[in-house]
């Protein structure tokens, strides 16, 4: 391959400069373009039947999800018209629109939903070519201009088909295509495999949480049973007790009209929201805050540094009853609705006790909860929740030492990450380059 192209200045509005051997023209010059069918409920005819429907959520960048689809009432020409056959390339019209994918054994006598556009390639196309194009359109930014995604989105069929591309031969578009799906397959590999790293870290990161807190850092320690089924063993010089037993005053946030998002003002009194307590750390990407004068007028809420606060609410990612410390920087703050603050007895670590809590609550999830629909705890419910401590000089070093191990294990996820990061950009400016002739790929083998 060589990098070396000469380029046409004719230009294309999203990609510049295509080369002088690429011709520009609208994408329905090289494709037929059909939007899908309004969704039918009841038959309209006695021919009519319940057939499989696909929709823009089934189309994700490069593949189509054909399992467990959904049905609609069809005809016989609805199924001539908006059929879906291998190899045809799947266009979202809105949700994020221009996402597309190539079908590859779709169920009997599926078709398309009108969320979505179907592609079919003419003798001088090649559907996985103009895919990676539709990519590097999306990333150059063009479909924000196109579809308005400021309001809602939606990538007409007009707009689609009037796009403007750049298209090689049809055996340089088949060298890029065959090019780019091993390239980001070998990226998407490398990608999938940090992720894992990333999982395995925070399941490393949990066990040794899970056993510090439950065990302590003594493997010689005397045991006892603790008389908790989930807890099982504990050192024997532990105390088993609710953690109500070691709280100077707890409180919840005002309940009903008192505090709802009408009342939040770009500065003044900072209030904890679900969002801000994590699993034994505090969130602070996302802030509120209310006015000094209604905040008085709401009662004692109020938050100090090194307060324990405790989610009252949960959902599969953040489980209730997670906790973590309210950091010094706060400033004068107070909890919401389903936020829990805890003000413990002296003696008592509040990273410790949270570091426990949110153990117990990832192990136990819903089971900590009360209701049938969301995961929930009261207050009173929360201070009875029970825990186990340690005297206090040994919960001050099992939090220091989950602290640094924990700070270590953060230090390289974030190292992850940013390869992550990188790779993602480097796919990106692939697929751009060798959509745009920026790289050359003629001598690419084609399978």
């Amino acid at each position: 391959m060589t990098a070396v192209r000469h380029l046409d200045h004719r230009g294309v509005e999203w990609m510049g400069d295509p080369p002088v051997t690429w011709p520009a023209h609208p994408v329905k010059r090289y494709f037929d373009v059909q939007l899908g069918k309004m969704l039918q409920n009841e038959p309209a005819s006695p021919e009519d039947r319940s057939v499989p429907y696909l929709k823009a959520i089934h189309v994700q960048w490069g593949r189509v999800d054909t399992d467990d689809l959904p049905e609609m009432w069809a005809g016989p020409t609805d199924l001539r018209q908006y059929g879906i056959q291998p190899g045809d390339l799947l266009v979202c019209e809105g949700g994020e629109a221009g996402r597309a994918g190539v079908v590859d054994v779709p169920p009997p006598d599926c078709i398309i939903q009108n969320a979505v556009h179907r592609l079919r390639a003419m003798d001088s196309a090649d559907v996985r070519f103009l895919q990676h194009v539709l990519h590097a359109v999306d990333t150059a930014g063009w479909f924000d201009v196109l579809c308005n995604r400021a309001t809602i989105a939606h990538f007409t069929r007009e707009k689609l088909a009037d796009l403007r591309i750049p298209v090689p031969n049809l055996n340089e578009q088949r060298a890029i295509a065959a090019f780019l799906d091993r390239e980001t397959a070998r990226i998407d590999a490398l990608i999938e495999k940090k992720r894992r790293q990333i999982e395995l870290l925070h399941e490393k990161r949990a066990a040794l949480i899970s056993h510090a807190v439950t065990k302590g850092l003594d493997p010689n320690a005397p045991m006892k049973d603790s008389g908790v089924a989930w807890l099982g063993a504990i050192p024997a010089h532990w105390a088993v007790i609710k953690l109500r037993r070691v709280t100077q005053s707890r409180c919840d946030g005002p309940f009903g009209s008192g505090l709802k998002s009408e009342h939040y003002v770009d500065a003044g009194i900072r209030v904890v929201r679900l969002q801000n307590i994590r699993l034994a750390w505090f969130d602070d990407t996302d802030q509120a805050f209310i006015d000094p004068e209604h905040y008085e007028t709401l009662g004692d809420h109020d938050v100090l540094p090194g307060d324990l606060l405790i989610a009252g609410l949960g959902d599969d990612n953040n489980p209730v009853g997670r906790a973590c410390v309210a950091p010094p920087w706060l400033g004068r703050t107070m909890v919401k609705a389903d936020c829990f603050r805890f003000r413990l007895a002296c003696e008592t670590s509040p990273e410790y006790v949270a570091l426990q809590l949110s153990m117990t609550a990832s192990a136990l999830g819903g089971a900590l909860a009360t209701g049938t629909t969301r995961a929930r705890m009261n207050l009173s419910e929360t201070a009875d929740r029970v825990i186990v401590l340690p005297p206090f000089k040994e919960q001050q070093a099992i939090a220091a030492i989950l602290e640094r191990q924990s700070a270590r294990i953060s230090a390289v996820v974030a190292k992850i990450n940013l390869s992550i990061d990188r790779l993602r950009e480097y796919r990106t400016a692939l697929i751009s380059a060798a959509v745009t002739g920026k790289l050359d790929v003629r001598q690419e083998t084609v399978p």
